[in-house]
């Protein structure tokens, strides 16, 4: 199933459609990913109309219990029988797409914000994800992608910066907003500015969230960068500066601070080359463990 929100974003993902290593179904029709993307949309109606489902909702707000926020290239994924956390979500997908893949018969879920830089390796990860959990039960593995895209009249600022989240116990799919992106937000947020690959942070058999051990070098021109008007952090570090949300720059700023603050995380932040981990209290609190 595709709620996908534009032709472009199919066709952008079609690589990732190839790398499943399977065949693909949208409802019992088998989707060819090699057919121009016209074509695809004219032959499989309920693509776009699932889409238009899932943007036509109402958005839904989440406080931090029982929920875990996915920043661009985090993934994370776990079962219904998981204690701690009942909502993964991800959000500002400007130009990115967020990915969910279901195993109908287990309830297996993962999340996944892929922006691009190296689709394959995402995709198997996502599908790694998704085997490494218990698996006993016969079913087939739903896949849907959401993500950013241009169209004439702009509408896609507004849509393509909702949230999508979903409900492990369910396994259903819905519009959200996040009050909470913890724990150790610029430090994820670090982690994408000096290049760092998908990694999966969430660890479902222990219930606990683990974030590193990373390790970079001084990022280049920090205090370069941290004098720069607002106007100028979007344009340089945005792929789409006319639809990132107000926050966007501020967090950039957050970021970049943390890098001028850290240039060698392996000594500052890992020096026992370990993650740092959290597990959730009742509360919904991230509390290291």
């Amino acid at each position: 199933m595709f709620p996908v929100t534009s032709q472009d974003n199919l066709h952008r993902r079609g690589v990732s459609l190839y790398a499943l290593g399977m065949p693909v179904l949208i409802g019992s029709q088998r989707l060819d990913v090699a057919q121009p993307i016209a074509r695809i949309i004219q032959m499989h109606g309920q693509v776009k109309e699932r889409a238009q489902e899932l943007t036509s909702q109402q958005l839904q707000i989440f406080g931090p219990k029982g929920c875990l926020y996915i920043h661009q290239r985090e993934l994370a994924a776990t079962t219904p029988n998981d204690s701690s956390i009942s909502v993964l979500g991800s959000e500002d997908a400007t130009t990115c797409h967020i990915v969910v893949l279901r195993h109908t018969g287990s309830g297996a879920i993962c999340l996944a914000h892929c922006d691009g830089t190296d689709t394959e390796n995402e995709v198997a990860s996502i599908i790694e994800a998704i085997n490494s959990l218990p698996n006993s039960t016969e079913g087939r593995l739903e896949l849907h992608i959401v993500g950013g895209f241009n169209d004439e009249r702009q509408l896609s600022q507004r849509l393509s910066q909702q949230l999508l989240t979903v409900h492990v116990k369910t396994g259903e799919i819905f519009k959200a907003k996040f009050q909470d992106h913890q724990p150790d937000e610029d430090l994820r947020l670090a982690y994408i500015l000096v290049g760092g690959n998908m990694v999966n942070i969430y660890d479902a058999k222990q219930e606990q969230l683990n974030i590193g051990p990373y390790s970079w070098t001084p990022f280049p021109n920090v205090d370069f960068w941290l004098e720069q008007e607002d106007k100028q952090i979007l344009q340089c570090f945005s792929t789409s500066p006319e639809a990132e949300p107000p926050h966007f720059v501020g967090d950039i700023r957050s970021a970049l601070q943390f890098l001028k603050e850290h240039p060698y995380p392996c000594i500052s932040l890992f020096p026992d080359r370990k993650p740092r981990s959290y597990k959730k209290k009742n509360d919904g609190q991230w509390q290291k463990s």
